[in-house]
């Protein structure tokens, strides 16, 4: 498919490819019912080994837009440091190019919290093979750090609550850790609910007070919201334009 000529700001859910790229795996879907698709990702994973894998896979689709759902620290819509569970080169890496179209990168945890956000003081949290932390506050999107901050014995909160943590302590004392880290920053964030989402969270056999389950799903919603304008309420750092609901 050639590369389109259409100025960036409305793309119909059809017309965009979301990728929301994970320590394990990296899943893909285009439009907002088509099939989610998934392909091993790991420590060796370059950005431009995944970009020639996807456009591999997406060869007989059109797309016109992509979305992309990165693990680790977005600056104002572009990749400021290097993942801690895949490969390098992802700083400064040309994504435009590389696909030949319009491209948006946003934290993964931004991607599935805006598809998971229903209004007022909402703390999402990813727990899968790390820990992503994105607060949304009356719409504005503010992607956090906080997985590396230090929580106990020099180790960080993703240490004990991400994948790494959950095999060193085993589950049920995992579970434990992870309840003590919900309403530790659920408190520090003056957050009405917390969703809770990536692969592990479906481990944890119960939930606190104004704790919820979210989809996964919701980071593809979440990658459509980005090329959607009108009068949503949502905000992305650094963007004036508004992601409607």
């Amino acid at each position: 498919m050639r590369a389109s000529s259409k100025i960036p700001g409305d793309f119909s859910a059809r017309h965009v490819l979301v990728i929301d790229i994970g320590g394990s795996h990296v899943k893909f879907r285009i439009d907002a019912r088509g099939p989610v698709r998934k392909f091993v990702s790991g420590p060796r994973m370059s950005p431009a080994s995944m970009t020639r894998r996807i456009l591999e896979l997406t060869r007989n689709l059109g797309f016109e837009a992509v979305s992309i759902g990165y693990p680790g620290l977005v600056f104002r819509g572009r990749i400021a440091a290097e993942p801690h569970n895949l490969g390098a080169g992802w700083v400064g890496f040309d994504f435009h190019k590389a696909f030949g179209r319009p491209v948006k990168v946003i934290n993964d945890a931004a991607m599935q919290a805006i598809g998971s956000y229903r209004g007022g003081r909402m703390l999402f949290l990813g727990l899968g093979t790390g820990l992503g932390a994105t607060l949304i506050i009356d719409g504005v999107v503010e992607p956090t750090e906080v997985g590396h901050m230090p929580y106990k014995r020099g180790r960080t909160f993703e240490d004990y609550v991400g994948e790494r943590g959950r095999k060193r302590l085993g589950t049920r004392k995992w579970r434990r850790k992870v309840t003590d880290v919900i309403e530790r920053l659920k408190l520090a964030f003056e957050a009405d609910y917390v969703v809770l989402g990536g692969g592990n969270a479906v481990r944890l056999k119960s939930l606190g007070q104004d704790v919820h389950h979210g989809d996964n799903r919701d980071a593809f919603i979440g990658g459509l919201r980005l090329w959607r304008r009108g009068d949503g309420r949502l905000r992305l750092p650094g963007e004036r334009a508004a992601v409607t609901r």
